[in-house]
């Protein structure tokens, strides 16, 4: 068989960056990004019609994912506590035999060869390989089944500021640390954490099911 080789269309500007703290699901933020066309793909016309369409599916590469060990087909879902093998194509985990990655998001608004979407689950710098408009009348499912993740609860913190924090910043950094962010190894821990949001270093702890931020540092 030959060789495939995948044509990067765009790059994605995103406020997570680094790995840590990135929601592990799309969706579950308002936060925003940015996917702005390459060239020779930036142009508008690429975009035309894009407009009447509220979702967006992303596929992208999981680029900062250290290659894997082809061999092993299992991963162990953070969301199982990090004990428990799924097959890998079971699971959404970027630790995959491609490092492919499939996201929906919401369209908020399209400027000349950049749409900027809500929603992603994305790293700064993210590279895509492919956009396409999603279809309610023939993607929806409402009767489907999802497995192991039918009995996973999103859960949620309260977020409380120990430092100033500008008003717009706060609603961002508590959309994303409400989720939070640590290890499931960790949960049972206390710990200091730090997270590289929106240019800036957000340092936070976790006490019986709150999270503290304690500094933000520029």
């Amino acid at each position: 068989m030959g060789r495939v080789v995948l044509k990067k269309i765009a790059r994605i500007h995103s406020p997570y960056k680094e790995k840590f703290s990135i929601p592990r699901q799309p969706g579950l933020t308002s936060i925003e990004s940015t996917i702005e066309l390459l060239p020779p793909f930036n142009r508008t016309e690429a975009l035309m019609g894009l407009e009447a369409f509220s979702h967006l599916w992303v596929i992208f590469e999981f680029h900062e994912v250290a290659p894997t060990d082809k061999s092993s087909l299992t991963v162990r879902p953070p969301r199982l506590g990090g004990n428990t093998k799924q097959g890998v194509f079971a699971t959404r985990s970027p630790f995959r035999p491609n490092n492919v990655g499939l996201s929906l998001v919401k369209i908020e608004k399209i400027e000349g060869t950049k749409i900027v979407v809500s929603g992603g689950d994305f790293l700064d710098q993210t590279p895509v390989y492919d956009l396409k408009p999603y279809l309610k009348e023939i993607e929806s499912k409402p009767e489907a089944v999802s497995g192991w993740t039918d009995e996973m609860e999103v859960k949620r913190l309260e977020v409380v500021f120990k430092c100033e924090c500008d008003f717009e910043l706060k609603d961002k950094i508590v959309d994303i640390l409400s989720l939070d962010p640590r290890p499931r190894f960790h949960e049972d821990g206390y710990k200091t954490y730090g997270s590289r949001l929106f240019n800036v270093d957000v340092h936070w702890e976790v006490l019986d099911n709150t999270v503290f931020v304690t500094k933000i540092l520029t």
